[in-house]
């Protein structure tokens, strides 16, 4: 573990702190948290953070969510009030590597559990953590049976067939035990209800697949419509990995920001549930390519399914059930497909790369 910022002379201020913050969802969030009435954001990853969002920040550090003692000894100096936990070995990689996205997945998870648990019975008050999951934690034994079902709730087909869909499912559950029933056995033991979740107050947000405008992200199963339209727009071929049929939901980065905050800012009281579907569209593979088409005229965008992602992407939902996130917190979609091409993709993406010519 490296410092990057020193805060060694102040013990104990209150925090929020954010893993894997390198990433996408992890810019937006810093940049969405920072402000001069918010508490101090203290971030890690395994990677440097840009100039920019250090400087949102009261410290950074290079750190290892799997490595307990260096977590320690970091959170040590902070009261931390809030944990959003970011820190994940996506899908395609985690197939790659399964033994090392599942020490990653659930043992980080689990030292983040610990480390807020211990936080919350050492201040009396519980620690928020903001955990997002994924679409791979549903499965489907077959495409009619997911065209059949169309949109689904939170709790019906999860069955992931992937090792990056067990580890998130898996650590909800956790979530829900560290919330409701940690320790449950111990004479210490506080424990959790729907109005007093104990000394964690989990809170999981299960996203659809992210489109950007920023990057073009790795590792991600449902990174074919971001390829796509970034292809597009530098002029590049491409080649989908999947059916043009194919279809699950989406929505873009700044939605999935939004609702993340969103829902971490909702009263513990108005929240029924531990884990809330968001998505805002659902469209086709091949219906994603006709739109990029309208905007990028000389788009080449040909079809040659992988085999092995195909079949996972047809384990998951085409469509997703938002409704306890719409009743407890308020979640609407801000776009449909063709507004956020309109408002947000295209012109953003198109000054991107305009900037780079």
């Amino acid at each position: 573990m490296r410092m990057e910022q020193s805060t060694l002379g102040e013990r104990r201020q209150p925090a929020v702190f954010i893993t894997g913050a390198g990433g996408e969802v992890g810019h937006g969030l810093i940049t969405a948290l920072s402000g001069e009435s918010s508490p101090d954001i203290v971030a890690t990853d395994l990677r440097d953070l840009e100039q920019g969002l250090r400087e949102l920040c009261a410290a950074t550090y290079l750190a290892d969510v799997c490595d307990r003692d260096a977590l320690d000894r970091l959170l040590a100096m902070y009261q931390v009030k809030e944990i959003y936990h970011l820190a994940a070995v996506l899908s395609t990689r985690a197939e790659l590597a399964p033994e090392v996205a599942h020490q990653v997945n659930v043992n980080g998870t689990v030292n983040i559990l610990q480390i807020a648990a211990e936080q919350g019975r050492m201040y009396g008050e519980p620690v928020k953590v903001v955990f997002p999951s994924s679409i791979a934690a549903y499965g489907f034994g077959s495409l009619q049976e997911k065209t059949e079902v169309g949109a689904v709730t939170e709790y019906e087909h999860c069955k992931p067939s992937t090792m990056y869909g067990c580890n998130k499912l898996y650590c909800e559950h956790l979530g829900r035990y560290y919330a409701h029933s940690y320790r449950q056995l111990a004479k210490d033991s506080v424990q959790g209800d729907d109005k007093n979740r104990g000394v964690v107050d989990f809170r999981c947000v299960r996203y659809p697949g992210l489109i950007s405008a920023e990057t073009v992200p790795t590792g991600g199963t449902s990174d074919f419509v971001p390829e796509m339209l970034h292809a597009a727009a530098r002029g590049d071929a491409y080649t989908c990995f999947v059916r043009e049929d194919s279809r699950i939901p989406f929505m873009t980065m700044p939605e999935a920001i939004d609702a993340t905050l969103q829902l971490a800012a909702a009263p513990r009281k108005e929240l029924t549930q531990i884990v809330y579907n968001i998505a805002s569209f659902n469209p086709s593979a091949g219906e994603v390519a006709e739109l990029v088409k309208q905007y990028f005229p000389d788009a080449s965008i040909t079809f040659e399914p992988d085999e092995r992602r195909q079949a996972i992407v047809d384990s998951w939902p085409e469509d997703l059930d938002c409704s306890a996130a719409h009743n407890d917190w308020g979640f609407t979609p801000k776009y449909t497909v063709e507004q956020a091409f309109d408002e947000y993709l295209v012109p953003r993406i198109t000054k991107q790369y305009e900037s780079k010519q």
